[in-house]
């Protein structure tokens, strides 16, 4: 997927006169992105546009007006976008109850580890891979960054035959699967095709 260059951000000024429209909507486009799988684990699944919004939101909270300051959040993000024949996700683990923050993160260590978050359609199975150092031996994060790569094949099954699509997780006792409806499919699939 191409990568944000400085040049498609607006300076914060700019941002700042069209951020309610520009943000509601990019809430209504992630409607399409989104999916959750039991009580605890939601994905949205992420690409440039959706990037970009998390930039100029970086920018504005964070002041940003100098290039260099701007080009270290383009990095980080850009590092975050699918790889070629590939998918990228943020992965949350959502906690309402605060007392309860603590416990149910536990249930989930270990989770980013094996093939516990996937798709499957077809004959084929693709697994999440999760970024490196959200998670110790006595902690994780409640967020978690993932790609999903997929080879020539499984590339085209998944574009060919989106009403076999399933997303899983399967973590212990957390075993939760989610057919993929058609309009999350298409917007997944553009991802696909330009990434």
């Amino acid at each position: 997927m191409k990568h944000i260059v400085l040049s498609d951000l607006m300076n914060i000024i700019e941002y700042e006169k069209v951020r309610n429209d520009y943000r509601s909507e990019l809430m209504e486009y992630k409607k399409n992105r989104r999916i959750s799988l039991g009580p605890n684990i939601t994905i949205t699944f992420e690409n440039r546009k959706t990037m970009k919004f998390q930039i100029q939101e970086m920018m504005r909270a964070e002041r940003m007006v100098h290039d260099h300051q701007i080009q270290e959040e383009i990095d980080v993000y850009n590092s975050l976008l699918p790889l070629e024949n590939g998918l990228s996700a943020t992965l949350f683990i959502e906690v309402t109850d605060e007392a309860q923050i603590r416990p149910v993160l536990n249930q989930f260590i270990g989770m980013t580890e094996g093939e516990r978050v996937y798709f499957e359609f077809e004959d084929y199975k693709v697994c999440a891979e999760f970024e490196t150092g959200r998670e110790e031996s006595d902690k994780i994060s409640s967020v978690h960054y993932i790609q999903f790569n997929f080879d020539p094949s499984a590339k085209a099954a998944f574009l060919e035959n989106p009403e076999s699509v399933m997303l899983s997780i399967h973590y212990n006792n957390y075993i939760y699967s989610e057919k993929i409806n058609g309009s999350i499919h298409q917007s997944w699939s553009e991802d696909l095709i330009s990434s």
